[in-house]
């Protein structure tokens, strides 16, 4: 081995990401004896240990670490090149790789699908919902092209699109003395227990943000894993919740025991964006897809706030 080439530097990456040369091999789609042969010829060409070899799993060295995280840098680039080139004759055709946190996939994709189709029919957009922790990670890491979040995000490196902003509201069980009521104020909530998502969820940092500056309380006895649990367990009269906008016209009125209240006055809101990387190469096609999203009927009607 005379070189380093960008196949053993993905063989690396591999066995980091899995812990593991069987899983490793198959997500390179070589056999097991392949890929630790080759990285044994990388180790024996840099001149250094980059992984602890187990009876169980391989282990990545420090100076492993060190190497994968540039071999990362390095084929994220590489792979943001080979885009720019097939996407010169085409800029919306091909794979867009686009997350999406799980507070509000459920309720935009639906409207997004059908329009993206007719409008580019070359493009195939491939989703990944996650929290926004591993959305960031999988932008760092060049396995997304964009990810839609809430605003703002922990990581200056990336750049953001401005979506929509999308008020909360109040939902509450039908036997609750505020459901009786056409709106609800803020003060109306002061040192109400409120179920929350669990940790994790921006949605969560954004609900407990606004129970702080009401006075509202956080329910310490229960942590939600979507909002639909948090719909059924309000609906079950286990107590209040914020509910987005969109989240709320998806489900009309189809859960019995819930009652849903728009906020008097100034509701509050989360602001939506899509992120990309610096130099990402899909560039032109993400801001398409954000002018797209912005145009969508149902953002459209969102009240202002």
């Amino acid at each position: 081995m005379n070189h380093v080439n960008f196949r053993d530097l993905r063989y690396l990456v591999a066995v980091a990401d899995h812990q593991h040369l069987g899983r490793g091999s198959a997500a390179c789609f070589v056999s097991q004896p392949t890929l630790s042969t080759q990285i044994k010829k990388l180790e024996a060409y840099l001149e250094v240990q980059l992984v602890e070899r187990t009876s169980k799993r391989v282990l990545v060295t420090p100076i492993g670490r060190m190497i994968t995280e540039r071999a990362r840098q390095i084929l994220d680039e590489v792979d943001d090149l080979v885009s720019v080139a097939r996407a010169a004759g085409d800029p919306m055709s091909g794979d867009l790789r686009i997350g999406i946190i799980p507070t509000l996939g459920p309720y935009l994709i639906p409207h997004l699908f059908p329009i993206l189709q007719a409008r580019y029919p070359k493009l195939r957009l491939l989703l990944h919902e996650e929290r926004t922790r591993g959305l960031i990670d999988r932008l760092r890491e060049g396995t997304l092209d964009a990810a839609i979040m809430g605003a703002p995000v922990p990581d200056e490196g990336l750049i953001a699109q401005p979506l929509f902003r999308e008020p909360f509201e109040v939902a509450l069980p039908e036997s609750h003395p505020l459901a009786a009521r056409a709106e609800i104020s803020r003060d109306d909530l002061d040192a109400t227990p409120m179920l929350l998502l669990e940790e994790g969820h921006c949605m969560r940092d954004q609900a407990l943000d606004f129970c702080s500056r009401v006075g509202a309380q956080q329910h310490q006895d229960f942590r939600a894993t979507s909002l639909e649990t948090l719909r059924q367990m309000v609906a079950t009269g286990a107590g209040v919740t914020l509910l987005p906008t969109l989240a709320v016209q998806a489900a009309g009125n189809a859960t019995d025991g819930l009652a849903v209240r728009p906020f008097a006055g100034s509701p509050p809101v989360r602001e939506l964006a899509i992120y990309r990387r610096r130099g990402c190469a899909r560039e032109p096609v993400v801001s398409a897809l954000a002018e797209l999203i912005r145009d969508l009927p149902p953002v459209r009607a969102l009240p202002t706030p």
